[in-house]
């Protein structure tokens, strides 16, 4: 398969659904609904809902139907950048190749368009889906939360805030980067397989695969905020030296974080032996994870 003419076609199906499903700019309220689109829209890789979609797709699943669940999982990740770029956080001026939410508008306005995308993913991801039980769908929804609030994502960015300007070892450092990083991209691949009817024996595997590339992906992150292009990134680099914050490049070196990173993605792609040549995006996303530039 050709990876990157199937990551335009899915990326236009998410670009496209997210820009139906979020308020018009025109609509009040109007500076919140462009400060939400300002970060959400035309912006972004699309990776978890891109997830969702090829996870739902390993398993024989109508995909069509879980566009508004992946959607949400862009909604989520897309909020919780903008948070991450204030002055209180990380303290970013660019962003996906813009000015961040709090420049362009102000910090306030950031908050607020945060705060919204955060509940209109509860909203989408809520939605009843043909031909999925509500107590599969309900499940799936406990799971995202958990996986995006203390648990998780959230969880995992407070704990990557305390280890800042002091000695972090590898396991707690590894232990940040799976919950801040990664339980939001296990969430993604879960979620596919579940609501695209997978046994659980395929929900299982796809999990541990999502497990394997969520870290890959954040110590892929790690490596290019040394090496990266920032034109490339759309993201300032240098930050995580800047905050004396503990990574796998400054803890084990530049070579050995990324013989890291490539140990996990045959890992991921391990745990999806047995699938059938439908699970080929996932075992292409896998591979991608480590070769990006951005």
């Amino acid at each position: 398969m050709n990876l990157t003419d199937y990551l335009s076609k899915q990326k236009k199906l998410v670009d496209e659904a997210l820009d139906r499903l979020t308020p018009a700019p025109n609509k009040p309220p109007t500076r919140l609904n462009q400060a939400i689109r300002h970060s959400l829209i035309d912006g972004g890789k699309r990776l978890r809902p891109i997830l969702v979609l090829a996870a739902a797709e390993a398993v024989g699943g109508n995909t069509d139907r879980l566009i508004p669940f992946a959607c949400a999982l862009e909604c989520i990740h897309t909020y919780s950048l903008i948070h991450d770029d204030l002055p209180a956080m990380d303290d970013d001026d660019l962003r996906r190749g813009r000015p961040t939410c709090h420049k362009q508008f102000d910090e306030a306005t950031a908050i607020l368009a945060g705060d919204a995308l955060l509940t209109m993913a509860f909203e989408l991801a809520a939605r009843p889906i043909e031909g999925v039980s509500a107590s599969d769908s309900l499940a799936m929804v406990v799971q995202l939360a958990k996986d995006a609030g203390i648990h998780g994502m959230v969880g995992g960015q407070m704990m990557d805030m305390e280890a800042e300007d002091r000695v972090v070892e590898l396991a707690e450092l590894q232990y940040i980067h799976i919950h801040k990083t990664g339980a939001l991209i296990r969430s993604s691949c879960m979620a596919g397989a579940c609501l695209g009817g997978g046994s659980d024996s395929e929900i299982k595997k796809i999990k541990h695969y999502g497990e394997a590339i969520g870290l890959a992906f954040q110590i892929t992150d790690d490596i290019l905020d040394v090496v990266g292009d920032s034109k490339l990134l759309g993201k300032s680099t240098g930050q995580d030296q800047q905050h004396d914050k503990a990574t796998y490049p400054s803890l084990m070196g530049l070579g050995q974080a990324r013989d890291e990173a490539a140990l996990l993605v045959e890992k991921a792609i391990s745990c999806l032996d047995g699938f059938s040549s439908a699970a080929d995006p996932l075992r292409e996303l896998a591979s991608y994870i480590t070769d990006r530039t951005h």
